[in-house]
């Protein structure tokens, strides 16, 4: 047991120090890409956009700090003989190495954790913020909304003429759902969309029944008028008219109006679905094969990702015994690491897209590769 302390002493170190340093690298890459458009805008919004994107880099940096930490600890334990020694005294690589696996278990299980819980809420208030706050002036990112249909969520759909920025107003506004043949459309002359409620003002709600349009171009001339209003009334099912121009009305949504914001706002959306989202989708019989297929590459992604951490860790073990002398070398080879892993995973997506290899394979292929490669390398 004392024994395992100390190895888990020697890996928290360089876990800590990669892990930060890993996140700031990526942190002031997306503020250098994204700098002239932050002209003016407040250094608090500023941070906070920043923060907002830690959780995701966070789960991006976490193979490469693993990495690190390995190569670092273990290079150094097999520079100056210890592990030599441990060796010696009995004590198998497997013992030695458990503190880094139980290490990579709970990193690995962190990042499922964000990728579930955090990622997708941050996601989607990072690219919120950015077309909200600080690029169209203080709510004004549905501007960028206007003139396309949005989807809210359970089937609704929302369509506005345009966007007033000051009031934060939409003008022109159409919301409508389908239920087979039958369409609820709902129009305003105005509404607000704040969180998930779209409150509408100068409002009128029609049921239209498509279906029933046949039947009433089938009806004899000779037919009653009894019949023919009947058969009208079953295409003009209901009707909902605002009492007064001021009179209002709110609607809740499935989608608020961040994540509409993040995902129509520009063609990188953010990634909003969490892992049990992704699931959903996959198994969603609404889907084209198309859908189905892009939704179970991406359910499979949010699973092998987080377990790369353990893969990870089973290949640079050996190479951290052979080549992890010196901390420039332990960095050099923990970025080659895992770019070449992140390549792989590229790839297998790739195959999977073009339909040459089932997405539960081409996306597990790279941990498959990587695992094999290890234990090869751990018995030469």
């Amino acid at each position: 047991m004392r024994l395992q302390k100390y190895i888990l002493r020697e890996l928290i170190p360089p876990f800590l120090t990669g892990t930060a340093l890993y996140t700031v690298v990526f942190l002031f890459g997306y503020f250098y890409v994204s700098s002239q458009w932050l002209t003016g805008v407040p250094l608090g919004l500023v941070g906070k956009w920043i923060a907002y994107q830690v959780p995701d880099t966070l789960v991006k940096v976490f193979p490469m700090a693993v990495v690190l930490m390995v190569v670092v600890s273990f290079g150094r334990l097999a520079t100056e003989r210890e592990l030599t020694a441990m060796q010696s005294g009995g004590l198998s690589l497997t013992r030695v190495s458990l503190p880094a696996v139980v290490l990579a278990l709970f990193v690995s299980a962190g990042s499922l954790w964000l990728s579930e819980w955090v990622v997708p809420q941050a996601n989607i208030q990072t690219r919120s913020l950015y077309w909200d706050e600080m690029q169209s002036g203080r709510g004004g990112g549905l501007s960028q909304l206007a003139g396309r249909p949005i989807d809210l969520g359970e089937g609704k759909e929302l369509f506005f003429a345009s966007y007033d920025e000051a009031s934060r107003r939409m003008n022109g506004v159409r919301i409508q759902q389908w239920d087979g043949r039958t369409a609820t459309v709902v129009l305003a002359d105005s509404g607000t969309y704040e969180g998930s409620e779209i409150q509408l003002t100068g409002y009128q709600v029609y049921r239209v029944n498509y279906e029933g349009v046949k039947a009433l171009a089938d009806l004899p001339e000779t037919a009653s008028f009894d019949r023919y209003r009947a058969a009208v009334q079953n295409i003009f099912q209901a009707a909902n008219i605002a009492p007064s121009p001021d009179a209002s009305t709110t609607i809740v949504v499935g989608n608020s109006r961040a994540e509409s914001i993040a995902r129509f706002a520009d063609a990188i959306s953010a990634d909003s679905a969490s892992i049990s989202g992704q699931y959903r989708r996959m198994i969603d019989p609404q889907l084209n094969p198309k859908e189905r297929r892009d939704a179970r590459i991406e359910f499979h992604t949010k699973l092998a990702l987080p377990l790369g951490n353990l893969v990870l860790l089973l290949v640079s073990l050996p190479l951290a015994i052979r080549y992890g002398r010196t901390t420039g070398l332990a960095l050099g080879i923990s970025v080659i690491i895992v770019a070449l892993y992140y390549l792989t995973v590229l790839l297998g997506r790739s195959l999977a897209s073009v339909g040459l290899l089932p997405p539960e394979v081409a996306v597990w292929l790279p941990n498959l590769a990587f695992v094999l490669l290890g234990w090869r390398m751990l018995r030469a």
